[in-house]
């Protein structure tokens, strides 16, 4: 079990443009060779736009890019013809496949923050996708079979308990509050990646809300 920190973080973005980034990967000129991946995990940012800011239109491609909003509205567009408001509970993925371009702004009138995840697929090419989910439940996992992976969300109350799933690679990320797992506390945007988890149990030490991805090998 490897506990990465919010304060590891790499910064990143352009604050004089109202966009602040925080990295949990290698990623644009933070270039560490042995920390490129976690399973399908390719990328892990915490992203905040101030009203007004956003990123202009740019290409991805062969990424499974899924979307938490965390405050705020995110207003996505894309290439494909699709156009969003993204809002706190709602999972959004955009499949980038063989190219896609999109555009993500703060569109609002307060503050947006979010989180990306970025996976890299088992087979690359192929048409991009969208999908959207509305306030997705604890209960119903969000499959990404593209990456071999499954999202969990979940949110707990003081004192409440969840199980981890079993799997080859599991990577926890902290939304809100604090969780403790397996001995570890967790906070805002601290990280976990569990290799071969088993009989693994996370608790809630005060309210709290975190993102858990279960992959295969």
């Amino acid at each position: 079990m490897d506990v990465r920190r919010a304060a590891e973080r790499y910064p990143g973005g352009d604050p004089a443009t109202g966009i602040e980034s925080r990295h949990a990967f290698s990623f644009g000129p933070h270039y560490d060779p042995g920390n490129l991946r976690f399973g399908a995990v390719i990328a892990c940012n915490e992203e905040r736009l101030a009203p007004g800011a956003g990123f202009d239109e740019h290409p991805h491609s062969h990424t499974e890019i899924v979307t938490w909003v965390v405050e705020g509205e995110l207003t996505h567009r894309d290439s494909a013809g699709h156009e969003t408001v993204v809002r706190h509970g709602d999972v959004q993925r955009l499949s980038a496949a063989g190219g896609v371009r999109h555009v993500e702004r703060n569109d609002g009138t307060g503050p947006l923050a979010f989180v990306q995840m970025w996976l890299a697929p088992v087979r690359p090419g192929g048409a991009p996708s969208y999908d959207i989910v509305r306030g997705i439940a604890d209960s119903t996992p969000y499959a990404v079979p593209e990456a071999g992976a499954m999202l969990h969300v979940r949110r707990l109350g003081t004192g409440e308990r969840t199980a981890v799933p079993d799997g080859a690679y599991v990577y926890v990320h902290v939304v809100r509050g604090d969780v403790r797992l397996d001995g570890e506390v967790l906070g805002p945007g601290d990280s976990v990646r569990v290799t071969d988890a088993k009989d693994l149990e996370a608790s809630g030490i005060t309210d709290a809300e975190f993102l858990l991805w279960e992959m295969t090998g």
